[in-house]
């Protein structure tokens, strides 16, 4: 199964050639044989086994719930699952009382037939781009055997858990590029929803306001397929257009500010690749970028001040001192912000939104997804404001996306000498999640070289 796309397992499994109960045993004999115990916060075989059971009845009657009946996946540790506990990677939400049902996604998922066989780490409550826990410790990039590397956060698991071919599918949760970071170092696709695409019942909030869902997969296609399953459709919106219809524009700002030499290689190299098919490229001013940049750092981030809230009662009782030290040091950056910061914050994301849609159009923009690739843990962890300079620089393109309220698709380009990969972001204004996709679909053999 290493490797394999979520296509291929469906299509195996309609045909009669593989059956969703074998496919359950070696995604838990995968897991066994990974040796990484910072991968999962929780297997659940039992229910994964009753899924696919009732999966194979489904496809042996040739009634498939979807077309990707049958096919396991591991939910980001945000998700409820009825039965258990989120603990959202916290050490404080261990003894938390067990969900009374599924979330709205995870439901759709067992209507779509999708196996769930289990909840995968993340950085505590999400607030991260680099994806370390103290408290279930870090999972290992499966692209460097031999020095653990960052697996991106904060759904640190879920890229982890699909490049290192357990499952092919895993859903995360996007609020500054927790979906997009993890796809980029490990080197498998992630797409970043339009708010507001997916339901968020059941799922532990960072920022109310931007926090999106969505899935890495090894493939565009893969995504394709599980959002349309996810939304309970019998087949998806969405096919490849041809490249002399696609509009990119690339901006002039922030985007491009001191990336790491194989970063940049592999991005002009793509541009290259991408402008041979006949696809529109263009470079275009978009100061906004920058002023994003700038209102964020003078008025403070709308994230930690709607995570302040979230956690008002345990950063202000005996739990803080049960927190990564990290985490709490983001959310905290909200102590300095006014009631009058955060409405001028609001105010001028809404013109900003505004005015960067009326640049964009119909086009879509593209850059690197990060300015580097995965970096060795243990100076992270050895030096807080080594953790703090990483953790800001890995962020800066793709939380300006949720700031601006774009969708965002990232997939991989290249690599740098020592194998890392690379990757390029595709990101469209709000709801243009199908244009974005049928880009991706068209170029992605292209982007990926």
């Amino acid at each position: 199964m290493i490797g394999q796309t979520a296509k291929t397992l469906a299509e195996d499994m309609r045909a009669g050639r593989r059956d969703p109960l074998d496919l359950v045993v070696e995604v838990f004999d995968r897991i066994a044989a990974h040796d990484d115990g910072a991968l999962f916060i929780r297997q659940t075989r039992e229910r994964a086994e009753a899924e696919a059971r009732a999966a194979r009845e489904r496809l042996r009657a040739g009634n498939p719930a979807s077309l990707l009946d049958g096919v396991p996946l591991a939910w980001k540790d945000l998700f409820d699952l009825k039965g258990t506990v989120t603990t959202a990677g916290s050490e404080v939400l261990r003894g938390a009382a067990t969900a009374g049902q599924d979330a709205d996604l995870v439901r759709a998922g067992m209507r779509a037939g999708l196996v769930t066989v289990g909840t995968v780490n993340m950085t505590e409550f999400a607030y991260s781009g680099i994806g370390l826990n103290p408290h279930h410790g870090t999972p290992r990039n499966p692209r460097d055997k031999a020095v653990h590397r960052s697996p991106g956060g904060s759904s640190s698991g879920s890229g982890a858990v699909v490049a290192a071919g357990i499952v092919p599918l895993s859903i995360g949760t996007d609020t500054g590029g927790s979906i997009r970071i993890p796809a980029a170092f490990n080197g498998v696709v992630g797409y970043k929803t339009s708010t507001g695409h997916h339901p968020m019942g059941g799922v532990f909030p960072l920022s109310r306001t931007l926090d999106t869902l969505g899935p890495l997969a090894h493939t565009v296609e893969d995504c394709v397929l599980v959002d349309a399953a996810l939304r309970g459709l019998a087949q998806p919106e969405v096919a490849a257009v041809g490249p002399a219809r696609l509009d990119f524009v690339i901006p002039d700002a922030v985007m491009f500010d001191d990336l790491d030499a194989p970063v940049a290689t592999a991005f002009e190299a793509t541009l290259a690749r991408i402008a041979a098919t006949g696809a529109r490229v263009r470079r275009i001013a978009l100061p906004q970028l920058r002023e994003t940049v700038e209102v964020i750092a003078r008025l403070g981030p709308l994230a930690s001040a709607e995570a302040l809230d979230v956690h008002w009662d345990r950063l202000n009782g005996p739990d803080e001192a049960r927190m990564d030290p990290r985490v709490v040091r983001r959310i905290r950056m909200a102590d300095r912000m006014t009631a009058v910061d955060l409405i001028r914050l609001h105010d001028h994301r809404r013109r900003l939104i505004a005015e960067v849609d009326a640049v964009l159009g119909d086009a879509l923009l593209i850059c690197p997804t990060t300015p580097s690739v995965a970096m060795p843990v243990a100076p992270l962890e050895a030096d807080v404001e080594v953790f703090f300079h990483h953790n800001f620089r890995t962020l800066r393109h793709t939380a300006l996306g949720n700031f601006l309220d774009w969708c965002g698709l990232a997939i991989p380009n290249g690599a740098d000498g020592d194998g890392m990969p690379t990757s390029l972001m595709v990101c469209g204004r709000h709801g243009r999640d199908a244009a974005l996709l049928a880009a991706g679909l068209a170029l992605e053999r292209v982007i990926r070289g």
